[in-house]
């Protein structure tokens, strides 16, 4: 190789690979401290792109799930509350039949209406008084159904409904049993009228918790698909954006050797221009 004191090749050569092993080192580095592969979109930019698409679906899917455990506890409230509504239903059953017993005096009568009244006037509060985070869920007041986002995109798949249409209070708009009288006055045909229509509330009330039932389980499949779901796309995300460990250590070795030499040959090649110097001397 020619001696040159205007360009030192030998010197421009290391220094560009003791700036690339540098830079390799540096980068591994970082991907060890980071523990990933993907630390800024000049690392690989399509993969970024895809893997901040996977974030965002897995961060939906996640609050989806949240979402779904809301609905369940909403949907268990007012299974709970309209669980109450039927014992006493069943209650005021069996008080309408104890008062079509002719052994009954007109005081036992007064008694069992009493009771009876009482009753369809705990059905009502408990009816009111049934909400959650401050929805009334047994009044009908709060539309047709509750929208619950069990999915982490805005499509019409994405939503469950709970159906809170029923009006479960005693009145006559809803299960009309704060009417009914069994009481004295109250002939065979009044309480054969009662028992009638404690029936037909104790179906209003008991179809409605069926449906209850069927959306709480329809949220408890949901929330197990999303869980699923994020489970493996968050394993796609990390074959992507996550460093290999064992890889990135060899490499760093690998590296640091490299520039390791590459500065002892530059320090070598920046002593070739005082060798020409000398040959002038």
């Amino acid at each position: 190789m020619a001696l040159s004191i205007n360009t030192n090749m030998a010197s421009l050569q290391s220094q560009m690979s003791l700036a690339n092993s540098t830079q390799a080192l540096e980068q591994n580095q970082q991907r060890l401290a980071t523990g990933l592969r993907i630390n800024s979109a000049a690392d690989d930019a399509a993969g970024l792109t895809i893997t901040d698409g996977m974030t965002s679906q897995i961060r939906g899917m996640n609050q989806a799930v949240r979402n779904a455990n809301d609905g369940i506890s909403m949907a268990q409230t007012a299974e709970g509350g309209a669980k109450e509504i039927t014992n006493m239903l069943q209650r005021m059953r069996e008080l309408a039949v104890q008062a079509a017993n002719d052994t009954n005096t007109n005081a036992d009568k007064k008694a069992l209406q009493q009771e009876f009244d009482e009753l369809a006037s705990e059905i009502s509060r408990v009816g009111e008084a049934t909400q959650f985070n401050t929805k009334n869920l047994l009044t009908g007041t709060e539309g047709s159904s509750v929208a619950i986002q069990v999915g982490p995109n805005n499509t019409g798949n994405d939503t469950i409904n709970i159906d809170l249409s029923e009006n479960l209070r005693a009145s006559a708009a809803g299960l009309a049993v704060d009417s009914l009288t069994i009481g004295s006055g109250s002939t065979l045909s009044d309480i054969q009228a009662a028992i009638s229509g404690i029936d037909t509330a104790i179906g209003t009330v008991d179809e409605f918790r069926s449906e209850l039932g069927a959306t709480q389980n329809r949220l408890q499949s949901s929330i197990s698909n999303l869980e699923n779901a994020a489970q493996n796309l968050t394993e796609s995300r990390s074959r992507i954006m996550d460093a290999d460990i064992a890889k990135e250590s060899a490499e760093m070795t690998q590296n640091n050797v490299r520039q390791q030499a590459s500065a002892a040959v530059l320090a070598q090649a920046n002593q070739q221009p005082q060798l020409a110097l000398q040959l002038l001397g």
